[in-house]
């Protein structure tokens, strides 16, 4: 029974201690911050790529001289990344949402109010459990069961952010970096070709600028051409990274915060079905 009064003893002082000086709400805080300005990052790199697929709807590229043969619109290679940046702009709103809401919940959390209340809690959990044996068996579990709310209280948020990230780091950050880093590449592909394709020859030539414009013009088509491949190669690309930013995204804001606050529910809960029995069986020397 002793042994069972320190360890209760030392763990209820590390939680009070935590709470008190705040170095867990710091850490949570840093890494929601951190979490929301990455979300951030990752959504304008995909609304600049919207604003470059917007602007080159309709940029044809011609694929023979003097635009007489095959005739490419850009804009239709990547309408489909265009509406899957749509669907993925919906998900980033929810996703930043609920990072706010974290940071938001984490300020309420935080607040003195709370940690005062858990520090009363504490207290007279522990001024129960050495108590004398009758009094410890009578109200050690209510007691514990007031202390394990407004331990959930005050530290589901933090529980929640830290194992988020922990995941995040470990397994979806260098996944959302590579996503990230190739629809940046899209862009700047997608800008090269509409500079290229709405590049306009002067209308005063002779006949052998005229000939010298279509041999480079010919040229051009070919390099054109091979760009346009990459560029068909390159939207599809970038639609697989923005389906991974999206399962990525609902995964890090909505699927592991549920996951660690129920992890941290059914902790919770496994100790105060065993409470009851926590004390039973007294105290120690006639108490």
């Amino acid at each position: 029974m002793l042994k069972k009064r320190l360890l209760w003893t030392a763990v209820i002082v590390l939680a009070v201690a935590g709470a008190v000086t705040g170095h867990v709400d710091k850490a949570s805080e840093e890494q929601a911050e951190n979490a929301l300005k990455n979300a951030l990052v990752t959504f304008a790199v995909a609304r600049t790529l919207n604003g470059v697929i917007s602007a080159a709807q309709g940029t044809e590229v011609a694929l023979e001289p003097g635009g007489v043969g095959v005739v490419l619109s850009v804009g239709e290679v990547l309408d489909p990344v265009n509406d899957l940046i749509e669907r993925f702009s919906a998900v980033m709103l929810i996703a930043a949402s609920s990072l706010g809401l974290q940071t938001l919940l984490l300020n309420i959390t935080s607040w003195w109010g709370v940690t005062a209340l858990l520090f009363a809690a504490a207290a007279a959990f522990l001024v129960v459990i050495w108590a004398p044996r009758s009094t410890a068996a009578t109200y050690a579990g209510p007691a514990l069961r007031v202390l394990l709310i407004l331990l959930f209280v005050r530290f589901a948020v933090p529980v929640l952010i830290v194992g988020t990230t922990l995941i995040s780091d470990a397994f979806l950050a260098p996944e959302q970096e590579a996503a990230t880093a190739i629809l940046r590449d899209t862009s700047a592909d997608i800008e090269r070709i509409s500079d290229e394709a709405q590049a306009v020859p002067p209308d005063d030539q002779s006949f052998m600028d005229r000939l010298g414009e279509m041999i480079d013009e010919s040229l051009q088509s070919m390099r054109v051409g091979d760009r346009m491949k990459d560029l068909k190669e390159s939207a599809s690309s970038a639609a697989e990274h923005i389906v991974s930013l999206i399962a990525i995204f609902v995964l890090q804001t909505i699927l592991l915060p549920l996951l660690f606050l129920w992890l941290f529910v059914a902790g919770l809960k496994g100790i105060a079905s065993r409470s009851p029995k926590l004390f039973q069986g007294g105290g120690d020397g006639g108490r």
